[in-house]
């Protein structure tokens, strides 16, 4: 039998009355722009759900509502298994001069990071995250809980759970393996934590959260907030893909899709490399995305969402960036800027592409993928190839590179880089430190500001990264004629701040196509 339902905690610090009664229409109206940017708890059911939920809405009186899941779960409220808020965008308003807002920012992209998920008793703490940041365990938990209204290791626990729900719901994993996935050292704790928060054991969360009848079909559904321009969005992969590593599908009579192969190393899986292949589904209908993967990558599928979510940047708040933006850009309301799968392999496509055009630097990509890729089954014949690791760019040789067509000064650069990733001194994803990993790129040779800026923005998802001295940027915002155009456009980029990384996407789109586009990076 499901155990009964924790009590409820007292209110949170309320929020403004004004802001509860908007939150409360936008619930009335399912209204996905809001989808993630609050959560809906009704006193009624026990029950907390999604903006977007299609239950009957609730009495106003029986809402409380709360910026993050976990604090809804703090509160004593278990989520919703028709709306499922494990499937809702994350939402985190960034800052840029506060100091307290960003450790909380650094603090929250390194908890949303499966990659950091330690298993087993060596699983985070608030003191080894405390120390990452370089701050004391007491402050990093002061400031968290003043600005959250939960505690780390409780914001940590929600991911994890969250997690959890979507793979035992999705998935036709073990309970076992949908455990340690998730960042659970054991079956028994995962059970007790599970059934502590949700009421139920996931054995029964796995019966009741489906439809009578359903089975597991491997598809993992991915909400984002609209608007999204997903024809932009694909199209800036198109023009960039490998052959037999990418594959865009935008035409015919299928929803849009992006599909490519894939490789993690084993200091991302905790054990052995991991090969396979993804397809990434556009549902416009629906605000979601459909994704299916290699039965190779289940083991490490809450990795996999989290870079998908990253690559097609589906976390994005339109509403937030096109308040600062849309004056300046007002045809950019739905560009996202497109993220990468793989950090090192846009870093190396980032070298490629300096002082040439995309064609060009796709040409070099394209040899380097058919010389030292390795080939890969996957159901589609488009896709056969892996993109090169860090462990063989790191030993090639001149020779080997220069054949290519790739000149000197970027085969040291690749190969500098290669090392640094290969050797674990550098660090390529999303929870890593912008400040300190864009400084380590500028000290290797044949990366400057620009190339350390550009993997900023797509690879470290700042949204604040700003390549001040790219050409097509300063022909878009019209100072390539200015002294120095690079200042010009920092000038200009000011009133642009925290979300610069998507002012640049906006520029870049204002170019006519396709001569002025050839000069965008790769």
């Amino acid at each position: 039998m499901p155990q009964p339902p924790r009590p409820l905690a007292p209110p949170l610090p309320a929020a403004p009355a004004a802001d509860d009664e908007g939150r409360y229409l936008a619930l009335q109206t399912r209204d996905a722009r809001f989808d993630g940017r609050f959560f809906t708890g009704v006193t009624s059911t026990g029950i907390y759900c999604r903006p977007v939920c299609s239950v009957r809405t609730p009495r106003r009186e029986n809402c409380r509502f709360f910026a993050m899941a976990a604090q809804a779960e703090s509160a004593g409220f278990r989520p919703c298994l028709r709306c499922r808020p494990e499937m809702a965008p994350q939402s985190l308003a960034w800052s840029v001069q506060d100091a307290s807002g960003i450790l909380v920012q650094q603090a929250v992209r390194l908890l949303d990071a499966p990659e950091g998920w330690a298993r087993g008793s060596q699983g985070p703490t608030v003191a080894r995250l405390a120390e990452r940041l370089g701050v004391s365990d007491r402050h990093l938990r002061r400031i968290f809980e003043a600005a959250l209204g939960v505690s780390p290791l409780q914001y940590l626990q929600t991911r994890r759970l969250l997690t959890a729900k979507q793979l035992l719901t999705d998935t036709p994993l073990p309970i076992t393996q949908v455990a340690l996935s998730s960042g659970f050292g054991s079956v028994r704790r995962f059970n007790a934590a599970f059934a502590e928060h949700y009421g139920l054991n996931p054995g029964q969360l796995r019966k009741n959260g489906s439809p009578q009848g359903a089975t597991r079909t491997g598809t993992l559904r991915l909400a984002y907030r609209p608007p999204l321009d997903v024809a932009a969005l694909l199209a800036f992969f198109e023009r960039r893909r490998f052959l037999g590593v990418e594959w865009v599908e935008q035409a015919g009579d299928g929803a849009p899709a992006l599909r490519r192969t894939v490789r993690l190393p084993p200091a991302v899986t905790g054990s052995m490399e991991v090969t396979g292949w993804l397809s990434a589904r556009f549902d416009t209908a629906r605000h979601q995305v459909l994704l299916q993967t290699s039965d190779s990558l289940y083991p490490v599928l809450p990795v996999v969402i989290a870079r998908v979510r990253a690559m097609l940047d589906l976390d994005a708040e339109p509403g937030a960036i096109n308040a600062v933006l849309h004056e300046r850009f007002p045809q950019g309301d739905g560009l996202r800027v497109p993220g990468a799968f793989d950090g090192f392999e846009l870093a190396v496509r980032a070298v490629l592409g300096q002082q040439i055009t995309v064609a060009a630097a796709r040409t070099l990509g394209q040899r380097l993928v058919e010389r030292l890729g390795e080939p890969i089954a996957t159901p589609w014949p488009e896709l056969t190839r892996l993109f090169p690791p860090p462990s063989v760019l790191a030993r090639a040789e001149g020779d080997v590179l220069g054949q290519m067509g790739i000149v000197r000064q970027r085969q040291a650069a690749i190969v500098a880089l290669a090392q640094a990733v290969d050797s674990g001194a550098l660090a390529l994803h999303a929870g890593a430190d912008v400040a300190a990993t864009t400084a380590a790129l500028c000290a290797l040779p044949g990366i400057g500001d620009w190339t350390a800026q550009y993997i900023a923005m797509r690879v470290l998802r700042w949204p604040d990264a700003f390549p001040a001295g790219d050409v097509a940027l300063h022909k878009a915002l019209g100072v390539q004629g200015h002294k120095n155009p690079a200042r010009a456009a920092t000038e200009a980029s000011a009133a642009w701040r925290p979300w610069r990384s998507y002012a640049v996407l906006r520029a870049w789109a204002e170019l006519p196509l396709p001569g002025a586009a050839a000069q965008k990076p790769l």
